[in-house]
């Protein structure tokens, strides 16, 4: 069971083309969305290594959320397929180490989908609340784990 006052911290992989100009739409509409979601602009998701999606959980990450072009419109061809094979296999990896892979979600926009940015950041967002902190988390608390 969570407290009312947990506010889970969620990393967002945007490709820079679709997902970060989308979010950034969604900054300029004013919609409203978790400010809790701290966006990492990459120029494909398909260059995000499932390394990186582990160590957002070691830094205290509470979720991450890979957002790349829509499938099919890969500036880089076939990027977001190749990050999509990463996700599923960390949401394995997650699994494995007792975490639950529901921890990491992939979505696909376009540019002009800001308001699905949004929508998906607040669905991700409540997942979290109902899973609770990342165990990996010292004391629980939201300070980096040391290394």
């Amino acid at each position: 069971m969570t407290s009312d006052h947990f506010k889970p911290e969620i990393v967002a992989f945007c490709c820079h083309y679709c997902a970060y100009a989308a979010a950034d739409l969604a900054g300029a509409m004013r919609l409203e969305y978790p400010t809790s979601i701290k966006v990492i602009e990459l120029p494909c998701t398909g260059k995000l290594d499932v390394v990186y999606v582990l160590r957002a959980f070691e830094d205290g990450a509470d979720g991450v959320l890979v957002a790349g072009c829509l499938e099919g419109d890969c500036h880089y061809l076939e990027g977001n397929l190749n990050a999509r094979r990463r996700i599923e296999y960390a949401q394995k990896l997650l699994e494995e180490i007792g975490l639950e892979g529901r921890r990491v979600q992939m979505i696909n926009l376009s540019s002009a989908m800001g308001g699905q940015f949004a929508w998906s950041a607040a669905e991700l967002t409540a997942e979290i609340e109902r899973l609770g902190p990342n165990p990996l988390r010292l004391n629980g608390s939201h300070e980096k784990v040391s290394e």
